[in-house]
């Protein structure tokens, strides 16, 4: 069996930036374990896998190499791209995932946007030992998500420098890792990096999902709801945000990397 797979670079307009995501597009469901060696075998962040139902929703899975994500955000980006690539006339898209119900993707000018639940955090006051012990640096506070734990620092610089204890953090699971902090540069709004050694990686690139969280949270403090982020990752990545009640809209960029085909 040949299946075909498209790698493409999200939230970036330029190769080897932003983050990888493959793109394998199916008629019927693959066999759970054959989906989680194929991811295993690209190693990277993550590989979407979507079926089209009968009313055109597409039904959407991510595994990162160690097991399958709830959800995803740079992937969709790029299970769109390369959906809209494959249809000019295309300008919206409807997708389906167990953990997020369904939602809508649409073209708007250059950008792509995806349509998320709002998932902003909630305050933590039972802050478990391995997170503080493992950053470097203490956040002022920290906050929760179904999806991570949000370590909030006072300015930019501590979380571009924050180091992590993979070990430490590995104990947090399920929960994953943001930390945070307002921009101290005019062309963003706030930035963050996104750890999971858990569940998928040591760092995330550029992290979609997560940012469905935290552009509610800096809308508040901040008082606006149009947001620019950067995930300063090696990588790096951009990601247009804004809030609109229960929903956040999250937009990027993405550009294809390679096209091939796997046989399994």
């Amino acid at each position: 069996m040949k299946l075909k797979i498209d790698i493409v670079d999200a939230f970036t307009n330029e190769v080897f930036k932003g983050n990888q995501a493959a793109v394998i597009i199916l008629n019927e469901w693959l066999d759970e374990s054959l989906m989680q060696n194929i991811a295993m075998e690209n190693n990277l962040s993550e590989t979407a896998f979507l079926v089209q139902d009968e009313k055109e929703v597409y039904h959407i899975r991510w595994f990162s190499p160690l097991s399958e994500i709830d959800f995803c955000g740079h992937a969709t980006l790029a299970s769109s791209y390369v959906l809209f690539n494959e249809n000019k006339e295309l300008n919206n898209l409807k997708f389906f995932a167990k953990a997020v119900g369904e939602f809508e993707v649409e073209k708007v000018k250059d950008l792509i946007q995806m349509n998320f639940p709002n998932r902003k955090p909630e305050l933590e006051l039972d802050i478990p030992k391995e997170l503080i012990e493992g950053l470097s640096k203490k956040p002022i506070k920290v906050y929760k998500s179904s999806q991570a734990y949000f370590a909030i620092y006072e300015k930019e610089d501590e979380v571009l420098e924050v180091s992590y204890n993979s070990e430490l953090l590995k104990k947090l699971a399920p929960l994953d890792v943001v930390v945070t902090a307002p921009s101290n540069c005019s062309d963003y709004d706030f930035v963050s990096r996104y750890f999971w050694p858990a569940n998928g990686g040591i760092e995330d690139p550029v992290t979609g999902s997560i940012h469905a969280g935290l552009a509610p949270f800096w809308a508040e403090k901040l008082g606006k709801n149009s947001l620019i982020a950067l995930q300063a990752s090696k990588r790096t990545g951009i990601l247009k945000c804004e809030v609109k009640d229960d929903r956040v809209f999250i937009s990027g960029k993405a550009i294809g990397y390679l096209q091939g085909f796997i046989t399994v």
